[in-house]
């Protein structure tokens, strides 16, 4: 899910990240947001709505919206579309308002 060849950019070679999705070893790069890395990783259902369980998936990705919010190292509510991944983060998806 990552574009990593294309005829005019060139990407420059970035720190590779592990991290835990839903209990599930995965990576991505220095410089990713946690949805970036998710999505690289085939990820797209980020949470359910609170009242029907509907599937929500990546859509504002300004941090306007509660689409991606999932629970990030037991904090709740943590908007992944623009928090950094770091090494080691543990992201879980959230069902309903998060709280602990």
């Amino acid at each position: 899910m990552r574009i990593e060849k294309h005829p005019i950019l060139t990407f420059e070679e970035k720190k590779i990240l592990h991290f835990t999705f839903n209990h599930q070893s995965m990576t991505g790069f220095e410089g990713d947001t946690i949805q970036s890395a998710l999505h690289a990783n085939g990820i797209k259902k980020l949470s359910e709505s609170i009242e029907h369980h509907r599937p929500r998936g990546f859509y504002c990705a300004i941090g306007n919206c509660a689409s991606c919010d999932m629970t990030v190292n037991n904090q709740p509510n943590v908007r992944t579309c623009i928090t950094m991944l770091e090494e080691g983060m543990v992201v879980l998806s959230q069902k309903g308002k998060g709280v602990l």
